[in-house]
């Protein structure tokens, strides 16, 4: 089974993918990971949405902050949505950056802040939600999605 996490930065998509993956097993792919498969780009995205297609008796659980990479999710897999306030999102990338946060930095995450508001999930998980509660959540999605097989 194929599991989507999306979200914006700063959301806890990994720390819930990696928590998940310790329940679950399976592999975690992330983002643009999938550029590994080929050194060409478009083979690589057509190799990765195959896996996905073809996910069977492995669960794969994919982490994704652009929009964009959700088209490569396929059908039948388990959407998640993370969300937070974007103070929380601009707390968070500043710490990353040692408490810097530059205006240009601060505005892009103004400016993409509520972009993944409208795409449907199985799944939504807000900030402040129990993890193991969530884990527990997806996997109930998983037992009951039907799948491609």
């Amino acid at each position: 089974m194929v599991i989507g996490i999306f979200g914006e930065s700063c959301v806890g998509k990994s720390t819930l993918a990696n928590r998940l993956h310790q329940i679950i097993g399976g592999t975690l792919v992330s983002g643009k990971d999938y550029l590994r498969l080929a050194k060409n780009e478009t083979i690589a995205k057509k190799l990765f949405q195959k896996k996905l297609e073809n996910a069977k008796e492995e669960h794969i659980i994919y982490v994704l902050t652009e929009k964009e990479l959700l088209s490569l999710l396929p059908a039948f897999a388990v959407r998640v949505r993370m969300t937070a306030e974007l103070s929380v999102i601009t707390e968070r990338f500043a710490a990353r950056m040692h408490g810097n946060l530059p205006d240009p930095v601060r505005e892009m995450l103004k400016r993409k802040h509520g972009v993944f508001d409208d795409e449907p999930c199985d799944v939504w998980i807000k900030d402040g939600d129990d993890l193991d509660k969530a884990c527990h959540l997806i996997v109930q999605k998983i037992e009951k999605k039907p799948d491609a097989r």
